[in-house]
C-alpha cells in the first residue's frame, strides 16, 4: 500500500515538473535566438546607416521578444536575415531561419531602430501653401527614423519651397511637407535669358507649363520656337544654349 502511494506521489511530481523542464528549454533557446538576432544587428546597422559629417545620426536598438512558448525543432547553423521589403529603420523585424536541422523553420524578431541626428523642426504655425523662411524653423535632435520619409536636414533643401499642407509646431521638415514655389502658372508670359561667352540673350516667351522654381519649364519663343530652361526665383527662365 505504502510502495503504491509512493509510486502515485512520484508520478505527481514528475508531472509537475517536466512543464517545467519545457518552459525552461523554451526559454533558454528563444533567448539564444534573440541573442543571435542582436549580434547581427549592431554591425548591419552600421552598415545601413549613413554617417558622415553632415548627418552624424546616433543609433539606438530596442530589441522585440520572441514568443517563451515557442517550440523550435534543434538547429545546427541559424542563419539572420533581413526579410525581403524590410529596411533598419523605425520599426522592423530580423529574420531568423534555420539552415541544418531535422524541420526548417523561420522565425522573426521585432525590432525598433531609432536614429537621433539634427534636424529643423518648425517652430510655429504655418499655414498651407506658405512659402517657409529660415525663421519658421530651428535646429533640434530628433529621431529620423520616426517616419520612413527623408529629412530635409539642410536648410536650403526647404528654404524658399511651398508648404504642401499646414505645419504644426515640433514637426520635423521632411520631404513630403513641401514642394517648390510657384513662379509662375501655364499662358503666363515669361522672361528667358541665356549666356555665354561675350554674349547675353533676353526675350520674351509664353509658357506652355507651370514654372516651379529649381524645375524645368516649357516656353514658346516668338517665332513658335520651343525651349526648355530652368526656373529661377526671380520668375524667369534660364536657358542654356
Amino acid at each position: 500500500m505504502r510502495s503504491t502511494l509512493y509510486r502515485l506521489l512520484a508520478a505527481c511530481a514528475l508531472a509537475l515538473l517536466l512543464p517545467g523542464l519545457g518552459v525552461a528549454h523554451a526559454t533558454s533557446q528563444t533567448d539564444e535566438l534573440e541573442k543571435t538576432a542582436r549580434d547581427w544587428l549592431q554591425p548591419a546597422l552600421e552598415a545601413a546607416v549613413p554617417q558622415d559629417a553632415t548627418t552624424p545620426l546616433r543609433t539606438e536598438i530596442v530589441m522585440g521578444s520572441l514568443d517563451s512558448r515557442l517550440r523550435l525543432a534543434p538547429c545546427a547553423r541559424v542563419e539572420p536575415h533581413l526579410p525581403a521589403g524590410s529596411r533598419l529603420w523605425g520599426r522592423s523585424r530580423i529574420g531568423l531561419r534555420c539552415l541544418e536541422g531535422s524541420s526548417r523553420w523561420n522565425v522573426y524578431v521585432p525590432v525598433t531602430i531609432k536614429a537621433f541626428g539634427p534636424a529643423w523642426v518648425i517652430k510655429r504655425p504655418v499655414d498651407a501653401g506658405a512659402t517657409l523662411t529660415q525663421e519658421d524653423a530651428e535646429l533640434v535632435e530628433v529621431d529620423w527614423a520616426a517616419s520612413p520619409v527623408t529629412v530635409l536636414a539642410r536648410a536650403d533643401m526647404w528654404v524658399g519651397q511651398q508648404t504642401a499642407f499646414a505645419l504644426t509646431p515640433g514637426l520635423a521638415i521632411r520631404q513630403n511637407m513641401v514642394r517648390p514655389a510657384k513662379a509662375f502658372a501655364a499662358g503666363d508670359q515669361v522672361r528667358v535669358n541665356s549666356s555665354g561667352s561675350g554674349f547675353s540673350i533676353s526675350v520674351t516667351g509664353l509658357a506652355l507649363t507651370a514654372g516651379l522654381v529649381g524645375q524645368s519649364a516649357r516656353i514658346r519663343l516668338p517665332g513658335g520656337r520651343v525651349v526648355t530652361g530652368l526656373v529661377q526665383e526671380d520668375q524667369t527662365v534660364e536657358m542654356s544654349l
